[in-house]
């Protein structure tokens, strides 16, 4: 099939400033969806080249028109007030969701083009007619998804989780016990409860964008870091802690930092709260505050480097396993299997 791919974001490391969880899979995602025999046009603008300079996506295909495809596959974004809803030449615009809106229109609503909608931060409202609509698939990255809506995971390559070698990783130095990556929205309550209570006892870093941090002055800020460096900060750490927005919690829907942490060797705490945890982090590594943190830090100070150590990693990497990209991908090839019948009546054939 010929998919048109529609994302804000970026292949590569793309720029410091700017929140994109899925650098750490969406190329390896996209490969395996080409490699599996589709051919993939990308329909928002090429960002890495045009505000990183960068030619990673040099060989891959980007439309700004409205080109033929068989399929419409979209990662959902949403109306964010002062940067997408306003007028094209405003300063800071960015124009994802108006172009979003002009596929749907051109391809959803007027050509019935078969159509994923993948709702990576359950953003799409329960009574948007997407959901009802017939030929829509909504996707979310849960184990528990809206009512309707099919679990598609953040996708790990396969390769990088067969290739980890717990006894290498627990001999690394991990001169930090304790480190957190990642964005303040919506995770103030989350944060307050697990993270700064240890936070406050134990050396730490906090790296993303955290706008209003006056109530945490023991806590260190180092602000956004660049995507590269969050393989290094996860390396030199011990541990993680899973903090997530209550939407996410609720659902069972662990972002892709959990295995960006485990691949590196930091242990990924987690609270007692996320559904299903069970199914993502050993017993031993669920916490209920920030006391049970900072106790489960201090354990895993005293294994530090031992067998112990290298088992409770290895018993994390295997929590990844339902991340698989191959897992993800037998999903959406049972999704566009299922859009195959409607083909003949919608899409374009190629000569």
């Amino acid at each position: 099939m010929r998919i048109g791919y529609s994302f804000w974001g970026f292949l590569g490391p793309g720029i410091t400033d700017t929140p994109d969880g899925g650098r750490s899979h969406r190329r390896p995602f996209i490969d395996a969806i080409r490699a599996a025999g589709h051919e993939v046009v990308f329909l928002q603008r090429n960002r890495d080249l045009a505000e990183a300079g960068d030619h990673i996506a040099d060989r891959y295909a980007f439309d700004a028109d409205l080109p033929e495809i068989d399929v419409l596959f979209a990662e959902w974004r949403w109306p964010i007030p002062g940067r997408n809803t306003t007028a094209c030449d405003a300063p800071g615009h960015t124009c994802d969701l108006h172009r979003q809106g002009e596929l749907l229109d051109h391809y959803t609503y007027a050509r019935s083009t078969p159509t994923i909608i993948w709702d990576k931060d359950r953003k799409l409202p329960l009574e948007h007619p997407l959901r009802r609509r017939h030929g829509v698939v909504v996707c979310e990255a849960a184990l528990l998804p809206s009512v309707g809506s099919r679990p598609l995971l953040f996708p790990l390559d396969d390769v990088l989780l067969d290739e980890a070698d717990p006894p290498v990783l627990a001999a690394q130095s991990r001169p930090l016990p304790l480190t957190y990556i990642g964005n303040q929205y919506d995770r103030d309550q989350a944060f307050d409860h697990y993270f700064a209570p240890a936070a406050a006892r134990l050396p730490h870093q906090v790296a993303g964008k955290w706008p209003t941090i006056g109530r945490w002055p023991k806590v260190t800020f180092l602000g956004r870091v660049p995507f590269n460096e969050v393989g290094r900060m996860y390396g030199e750490s011990l541990a993680t802690v899973l903090l997530l927005p209550e939407r996410y919690a609720a659902a069972g829907q662990v972002t892709q930092r959990i295995f960006e942490a485990v691949l590196a060797g930091c242990l990924p705490l987690a609270p007692s709260d996320i559904a299903c945890i069970r199914r993502f982090v050993p017993e031993e590594l669920i916490v209920n505050d920030g006391r049970e943190v900072l106790a489960a830090v201090q354990r895993l100070l005293s294994i530090g480097g031992t067998a112990a150590h290298a088992e409770l990693i290895s018993a994390c990497l295997a929590k990844l396993d339902m991340f698989r990209l191959s897992h993800q991908l037998r999903t959406v090839e049972t999704i566009l299997a299922a859009f195959d019948v409607l083909r003949p009546h919608t899409a374009w054939r190629r000569r």
